[in-house]
């Protein structure tokens, strides 16, 4: 009870820091060129606290000739600027000495995130900020490591002649980075920090929604010293901004993550001008729980697959899968966990879940639970707003439902848990697989015989085993289906920023 009572109450949202409250009353400004200027459009975009509903800031909503001015000053940032000319151990530093300034002010973005996004700032600074400055230390070590090989020929030209022949990596240019409104800064790091070590240079757009850390990092990249233009940073909606850069011919790659539905549109777009793109895309993850997994571990392990950043994950654990002789223990003490979970603003520190994005984002969720609740879906926990101005969804579990029901089908993008259950193990990766996503998946067992026969069988990106939504910058992630193509982080994403240009030289 004591617990319900912690979710129906719903605290005040702090007053923000002096630094912050400063920050927040700027001019909307687009940071192009290495300075703040004045934009081509006239148009606003009210940027929201999502614990309060009221308006925090405005930012401006870039136009195509906005965008135009940007494109110029990559590509001459590009083309001919010192960028160009930069060593990659120069780089390297720029990226590292980014990453030093982000942690001086790890407060500050932490603030900004929590109260744009709605996510408490603990975990802002814990997970978002100390993940913004990590992958930057990481990427700016591949600045140095970029390298081709060498290899013997088999053709044959006039008698005497022999060929040299050997390949190289070069920067693919000019980069527009389309980044979602749910880790707003993680997010841009993950973008700009291999298109920087490679020799790329980007146009930046945040979501629409959030984009305050992206504006801050903006200062920031001017302070740490990048020539101007290596890095712009425009605000605006999708469909002005966002299809204007997708479209644009002076653009060379576009990087998006963001919902599938977007992703279709911008992959169309882009075959005009046969732009090279990388997308990450939705999921629908499930969490497939073996009849000897450890129940507690597992009770844990799914209610943070879920839960997490409010579910707003798009490798959220949100489909549980557990075995009859187990199904019973861990939807209830899953159900236990979230009816804990106290929900409040992102700026107390009471708080353990904040509100979700947007009211559009919170109408969305509540959709979904109804559709759910209609379908014959059974409530264990949650699956209404508390009384609150702010976006807020009780932590909720659905259990009874059924494959084609609307829940189990698409993306909700929220806190909410959908659980079946199975009785063969043989059939498990049947209906794991049976979704147009596949962006991760996690396993859980104490059985290694049976989870290496399993992993195979998982059509995701990314599998893990007794833990679920642990990215680490060294190891490749992305999605199979419709999750998206392209593989961000490690090794792999150097070939999201780079073309492979071979030489053939004889003599």
């Amino acid at each position: 009870m004591n617990a319900l009572i912690a979710q129906s109450q719903i605290a005040t949202q702090p007053e923000p820091s002096a630094a912050v409250a400063q920050f927040l009353k700027r001019a909307p400004r687009l940071f192009i060129g290495g300075e703040w200027v004045e934009a081509k459009s006239k148009e606003r975009i009210s940027v929201v606290d999502p614990a309060t509903g009221r308006e925090i800031a405005s930012v401006v909503d870039a136009s195509a000739a906005d965008v135009d001015r940007a494109v110029a000053a990559a590509r001459a940032a590009f083309d001919k600027g010192p960028w160009r000319d930069m060593l990659p151990s120069d780089r390297q530093a720029l990226l590292w000495k980014l990453s030093d300034l982000i942690e001086k002010h790890t407060d500050e973005l932490a603030e900004l995130e929590s109260i744009n996004n709605g996510k408490t700032k603990f975990m802002a600074t814990v997970v978002d900020v100390a993940g913004t400055r990590d992958y930057f230390r990481y990427m700016a070590g591949w600045a140095t490591k970029l390298e081709g090989s060498t290899f013997e020929t088999s053709i044959h030209g006039p008698p005497g002649m022999k060929f040299q022949t050997y390949t190289a990596r070069e920067p693919v240019g000019v980069v527009a980075q389309i980044v979602p409104w749910n880790f707003p800064l993680a997010m841009a790091a993950w973008k700009l920090g291999p298109a920087l070590a490679t020799g790329c240079v980007c146009i930046l757009k945040p979501a629409e929604q959030t984009p305050l850390t992206a504006l801050r990092l903006a200062e920031l990249v001017a302070e740490a010293g990048f020539p101007p233009g290596v890095v712009n940073v425009l605000t605006g909606l999708g469909e002005t901004t966002g299809a204007a850069l997708v479209a644009h011919p002076g653009v060379d790659k576009v990087a998006f993550t963001g919902s599938t539905s977007v992703g279709k549109l911008i992959n169309k777009s882009a075959t005009d001008t046969l732009k090279r793109v990388s997308l990450e895309l939705g999921g629908k993850s499930p969490v497939i729980v073996l009849p000897d997994a450890d129940i507690n571990t597992v009770i844990g392990g799914a209610a943070n697959a879920i839960f997490f950043n409010a579910g707003q994950v798009c490798c959220a654990g949100t489909r549980l899968f557990a075995h009859k002789k187990v199904f019973d223990q861990v939807v209830d003490g899953v159900s236990a966990a979230a009816a804990s979970i106290r929900l409040g603003p992102g700026l107390d520190p009471k708080t353990v879940m904040g509100p979700l994005v947007s009211r559009e984002q919170q109408e969305r969720v509540l959709g979904y639970i109804e559709s759910g609740r209609k379908e014959g879906a059974q409530v264990m926990t949650g699956g209404e707003a508390p009384a609150s101005p702010g976006f807020y969804v009780k932590p909720t579990v659905l259990a009874n439902v059924r494959p084609e029901m609307k829940v189990v089908r698409e993306e909700i993008f929220g806190p909410v848990l959908v659980a079946q259950r199975f009785d063969d193990s043989d059939d498990i990766a049947a209906l794991a697989n049976d979704t147009p996503f596949g962006l991760g998946a996690s396993i859980w067992s104490n059985d290694l015989r049976a989870v290496q026969r399993l992993v195979p069988k998982i059509r995701a990106g990314t599998v893990w085993v007794n833990c679920h939504n642990f990215v680490d910058p060294n190891m490749p992630f992305g999605g199979f289906k419709q999750s998206g193509f392209g593989r961000e982080h490690g090794r792999a994403v150097l070939d999201l920023y780079t073309e492979l240009k071979s030489v053939c030289m004889a003599y």
